[in-house]
């Protein structure tokens, strides 16, 4: 059986911990996508100033998880925000679901997405969405979800090989 992960919401005292799984996790599963094995983005992105930052936005919230009492992934949603980046109370989206590779094949990232639904469902939300990186296994997963695919865009970071450039907008209609 399965154990569900706990999820923790975050203040600015979980920052370094919010830290060290992102920059753990992306050595783990994202360096080969950079021709500067992401050093570029990871020190631009993960800052404490940076999630300070984001943790102070309206409407955007962070969450630890924890598996077996250890923290092993990060969540950040970002409330009322719609594909097109204009604020509507419609829209959830998930920016980054992180998890350190001892987590994976757990079933957390299912646990997670389910527990992202019955947010967004308790606030009425019509629309849960996310880009993720259209060469990756990701997208089978979220297709496994119920996730469709409904747009691509080409990212603009630099340093992005070009063959990782493409992402795939995908949402998740809910009743």
């Amino acid at each position: 059986m399965i154990k569900e992960p706990r999820y923790k919401i975050c203040s600015e005292g979980d920052i370094p911990q919010i830290l060290k799984i992102y920059n753990q996790s992306y050595i783990e599963h994202y360096l080969y996508l950079w021709t500067d094995h992401g050093e570029n983005y990871m020190k631009t992105n993960f800052t404490k100033e940076k999630i300070l930052s984001e943790m102070n936005e309206d409407d955007t919230q962070f969450f630890l998880i924890y598996h077996e009492e250890l923290p092993v992934g990060i969540l950040k949603l970002n409330n009322n925000k719609a594909i097109d980046k204009t604020r509507d109370t419609n829209y959830l989206e998930i920016e980054r679901i992180y998890f350190l590779k001892e987590a994976s094949g757990k079933g957390l990232g299912k646990s997670t997405i389910k527990m992202v639904e019955h947010l967004a469902t308790n606030e009425n939300k019509k629309v849960i969405w996310l880009k993720a990186m259209k060469s990756g296994d990701a997208v089978k997963f979220y297709e496994k979800q119920g996730f469709v695919v409904t747009d691509q865009i080409d990212l603009s970071y630099p340093n992005v090989k070009d063959e990782f450039k493409r992402m795939v907008l995908m949402q998740l209609p809910l009743n």
